[in-house]
């Protein structure tokens, strides 16, 4: 909301109040309103107050502070069709406060922002809002988490969110990555992968303090993708700052993953070569590597070999572990073209190239420098082909968009510099050496002390000060998650869970979402309430033995409803409606 708008809501408050007062006969509902509006207008007016020393950072100074009236949903056009409208929000004060200013080393200006909303109507509760990439903006701070579902601030939640210490608007330089030319500052790179977290949570606590006059009664942290690694950062390295963690398809391994996007590249940009496929600046074009048709030959072959495995045949695939290469494979090479490549068939190459992918990267010892994918009927959907091939005629691939700025200025040391376009990023991964450069992800130089993978990662399975806190972690991930791998995920799992003697699931438990992508999308049950699964686990010792699942719009089966089920249980058959989640129980894995 622009400051023109707040004045004219404090405005009116004002001219509000000076009517009940001259009139002396307002009835008392409408005086208490009256005095409730201009309580929360002046608690909100006054954390402009604040100083450093309240706010717990001395550097740390409010830029400005609005209350705003409450705002029915509104159509974004455009937003993707699964995310729905803009959601609602009740009548909040809005505030943006700014931290940890300096001059970087590349001379560019640098600062910590944040942006907090606090409802008057307020539940007792924090959320801290993951962000999501390279972050550099203020985010919503809504709490807007799966598509379909209400947001945080709706249910009553104060909510932050932050850039994490650069502004994609401000530190931006075309010679250098563009957007994540920060990576090439290492504060910069510091203050995003852990620091500006820290700083900002504990900073809301303050004020959430100061506006409501008590701290919150329980404090949460809820984000996917660069989000999930959030969460997971804060349970590793900050476990006093929340009690409850939703960190969904966590990017606590993308230093590795940016290797594994620079393979998907290498993989299809020499299959779209042998078929003849050049964009105009004589680079191959991924996106026409495959048609939708031929990944609906792709989702064929998995179908067949693997979808009765959960006790039905309903397009989805519950038991993702036991549909394995070694399965898909005689499905999927009995797809393949005995003559010229056709509509109905699957050229040799396309087959070899998926496996390639999926296999995840090795160096040339066949050393994994990070883990494979599962075979999922979300391969191929457009919210996955997006990030590994790109959308023909509409956008290149999001592992070069994104992906290779990230390694080349954020994961290897020292930072490498590319120029900040999409031939420069693509030439980048198809240069990359496999045995080379894969390393420098643990680099470290005099200036840049920590490496990528120290900074950014965040896969310690040392969680005993979060567990032994109370504190309680839901851990969602698709199963057709083209950019993280739900299998490292769970190897990650796997390994929490021998370190606390096979006792994990009492405070962190991994849910696949069969058919989904990365965070949402795809064939799949991709609207669940994951925050309130982790708010009931924290605050009523509720155990989230499943939590329900939904098909959106956008899916194959619109209302189609599903149990996700803590791993290593899936969702099988029992009998009824193959539609309805009652259906479905949570069953332990065949031998």
């Amino acid at each position: 909301m622009s400051t023109e708008k707040g004045m004219e809501i404090r405005v009116k408050a004002g001219a509000c109040l000076a009517i009940l007062f001259l009139a002396g006969s307002a009835p008392a509902a409408e005086t208490n309103q009256g005095s409730l509006a201009a309580t929360a207008l002046q608690r909100c007016a006054a954390l402009r107050e604040q100083t450093g020393a309240t706010l717990g950072e001395r550097s740390a100074r409010i830029l400005s502070t609005i209350l705003n009236a409450h705002s029915e949903p509104k159509v974004d056009p455009s937003a993707p069709p699964w995310m729905g409208p803009l959601p609602a929000m009740p009548e909040h004060c809005e505030v943006i406060g700014v931290m940890r200013e300096r001059t970087g080393a590349d001379g560019q200006h640098y600062a910590v922002k944040y942006h907090l909303r606090l409802p008057v109507d307020w539940n007792g509760r924090f959320l801290f809002q993951g962000g999501g990439g390279t972050n550099g903006n203020l985010g919503a701070a809504n709490g807007s988490l799966q598509p379909g579902m209400p947001t945080a601030l709706e249910q009553g939640f104060a909510v932050v969110s932050t850039d994490t210490g650069h502004d994609n608007a401000v530190n931006n330089d075309p010679a250098k990555q563009a957007t994540v030319a920060f990576g090439h500052d290492y504060s910069a790179r510091v203050e995003y992968s852990e620091k500006a977290l820290d700083s900002v949570a504990s900073t809301a606590k303050r004020i959430i303090e100061s506006f409501y006059g008590r701290p919150a009664d329980h404090n949460y942290f809820a984000g996917c993708s660069n989000g999930g690694r959030e969460g997971m950062v804060f349970a590793q390295r900050f476990p006093e700052q929340f009690d409850g963690i939703v960190a969904a398809a966590p990017a606590f391994a993308v230093p590795k993953a940016a290797i594994a996007e620079a393979w998907d590249t290498q993989t299809f940009a020499a299959l779209a070569s042998r078929e003849g496929l050049m964009q105009k600046n004589g680079l191959p074009d991924m996106t026409r590597a495959f048609s939708d048709q031929d990944f609906g030959i792709v989702a064929d072959a998995i179908a067949q070999a693997c979808d009765a495995d959960d006790g039905i045949i309903d397009g989805m695939v519950q038991d993702l572990a036991r549909c394995t290469a070694a399965r898909v494979r005689p499905a999927l090479i009995a797809k393949v073209c005995p003559d010229a490549k056709n509509a109905t068939c699957l050229s040799r190459d396309q087959v070899g190239a998926l496996f390639r992918s999926l296999g995840g990267p090795h160096d040339s010892k066949n050393r994994p420098l990070y883990a494979e994918w599962p075979w999922d009927l979300g391969i191929g959907a457009k919210e996955w082909r997006v990030w590994k091939l790109g959308i023909p005629g509409s956008m290149d691939a999001i592992n070069v968009m994104l992906g290779s700025p990230a390694l080349s200025a954020l994961f290897v040391t020292p930072p490498v510099d590319v120029a900040g376009t999409p031939a420069a990023s693509f030439h980048y991964q198809l240069d990359f050496n496999f045995d080379r450069d894969a390393p420098k992800i643990f680099g470290k130089t005099a200036e840049f002390p920590r490496s990528g993978w120290e900074l950014v990662g965040a896969q310690s399975t040392d969680l005993n000060r979060f567990r032994r806190r109370g504190g309680k972690m839901i851990v969602p991930h698709g199963g057709s998650d083209p950019i993280f791998s739900i299998n490292d995920t769970i190897d990650w799992w796997r390994k929490v869970d021998a370190a606390n003697h096979g006792e994990a699931a009492r405070f962190v438990r991994v849910y696949a979402v069969p058919g989904m992508n990365h965070c949402a999308g795809g064939p799949a049950t991709d609207q669940y309430d994951a925050l309130t699964a982790v708010v009931d686990w924290v605050e009523k010792g509720t155990v989230p033995e499943q939590i329900p699942a939904k098909a959106g719009p956008t899916s194959p089966w619109p209302g189609r409803t599903r149990p996700l089920c803590p791993y290593p249980k899936y969702a099988h058959y029992r009998s009824g409606d193959l539609n309805q989640e009652d259906s479905f129980a949570c069953e332990q894995p065949r031998s």
